[in-house]
């Protein structure tokens, strides 16, 4: 699966360098599988959740949240947010 973008991470890790391990980690695994549906998604991350069209992983022990929309016909994710547990709960990125 391809992510669009990686850059999203990685500005997310200079604020929060403690993330980036976690946040690589899970870039890991999505780019060297192929899920072609929720089932599949949910078999690997156990510990996501779907909102709306949107699918909200939890990192690094939920410390952290990762949204991103997913085109499972073209391999695609889109990664729309990477928040903090807080910024998460404070739901701008549903907007």
């Amino acid at each position: 699966m391809k992510i669009i973008s990686n850059s999203a991470l990685r500005a997310f890790a200079v604020d929060h360098p403690q993330a980036e391990a976690s946040l690589q980690g899970w870039r890991r695994v999505i780019e060297k599988n192929r899920f072609v549906n929720w089932a599949e998604l949910k078999a690997t991350f156990n510990t996501i959740d779907k909102v709306g069209e949107l699918v909200v992983f939890d990192i690094s022990g939920n410390k952290y949240r990762l949204i991103a929309y997913i085109r499972f016909e073209k391999q695609i994710l889109y990664i729309k947010a990477v928040l903090t547990h807080r910024d998460y709960d404070k739901g701008a990125w549903k907007a």
